[in-house]
């Protein structure tokens, strides 16, 4: 169970007695028996009888750090040049504090906290928020046809959907809205329109934002250049930051039908964005080839 440690990243060890002794064997002493990696742990202050130490990484270990105090201590006890004495204590400020627990209490309090943990986490899982994107849609030209369609699905799975406000077609503001509802705790933030071809269209840049590894799929190709087609074609995006899952589908009412239907499913099956994307794909090209051979006959 991994932990943020929130900035607070000293750890005091408090009477102690040293002599000649080598601070680095000191750091790499408790890398060691907190299990994190030897160059993430370094002494940053040593005065008369006691050491300060930075851990140099945000995420830590509740296992590795929760009532390891004891063992520390008996580590550094074999170190050449420490003197560790039976009032030598050990202690932080935040979660490193945790170090201090003795064992039976350590258990007790890990158990409680993974309990905690999952329904947290199976709250956020069950917290959708969805964001329409367009100048049209804001401007009140066409109607929201999209979110009231996406709530009704996911509500009807048990989801708590809340309605985002319509963002522009900016890809700083889209990024920066997403990474809000995260913040905010929603496990699944859902985005409509600003997938296609067009110059305007920053909804995809905006997910690659946030998770540069977004599973970003073309779900049909253009000639790029030609008409109004800026990008290579209409892609969907599935990022995941944290817990939170993203997903953008396109703009038109029966494509974000179909998606939703597939979206839900996917998530029934816990799959990963790879396989969500691509599920969605697999849907949705079929429907806008179709979309894009009725209009070639029409034209």
């Amino acid at each position: 169970m991994e932990l943020n440690l929130l900035e607070k990243t000293e750890l005091w060890i408090e009477k102690i007695s040293l002599n000649n002794a080598d601070l680095n064997q000191v750091a790499l002493t408790v890398a060691d028996v907190l299990e994190l990696p030897r160059d993430k742990v370094l002494v940053v202050d040593v005065r008369d009888n006691h050491i300060t130490l930075d851990i140099l990484q945000q995420q830590v270990k509740a296992e590795s750090i929760y009532g390891k105090k004891r063992e520390l201590l008996e580590r550094l006890r074999q170190l050449s040049g420490i003197e560790i004495f039976a009032d030598t204590d050990i202690h932080s400020e935040g979660i490193l504090g945790m170090i201090g627990l003795d064992e039976e209490e350590a258990t007790h309090v890990l158990e409680n906290t993974r309990q905690l943990t999952q329904q947290i986490q199976e709250k956020i899982a069950k917290r959708v928020i969805v964001f329409p994107t367009g100048f049209e849609v804001k401007r009140g030209m066409i109607k929201d046809t999209n979110t009231p369609l996406i709530k009704k699905a996911m509500e009807e799975k048990g989801y708590k959907v809340s309605v985002g406000e319509i963002l522009d077609d900016d890809m700083t503001l889209i990024a920066g809205k997403i990474r809000q509802a995260i913040y905010n705790g929603y496990g699944l933030v859902i985005t409509t329109g600003g997938v296609g071809a067009e110059d305007k269209d920053r909804t995809i840049e905006g997910i690659l934002t946030l998770d540069p590894q977004a599973a970003v799929p073309y779900v049909v190709k253009f000639k790029k250049g030609t008409g109004r087609h800026e990008k290579e074609g209409v892609r969907i995006g599935v990022g995941r930051v944290g817990q939170t899952l993203i997903v953008a589908l396109p703009g038109p009412n029966d494509e974000v039908k179909l998606g939703i239907n597939v979206l839900v499913n996917t998530l029934e099956q816990d799959l990963g964005k790879e396989q969500i994307a691509q599920r969605l794909v697999e849907a949705l090209r079929d429907k806008l080839k179709a979309k894009m051979h009725h209009c070639h006959h029409l034209n």
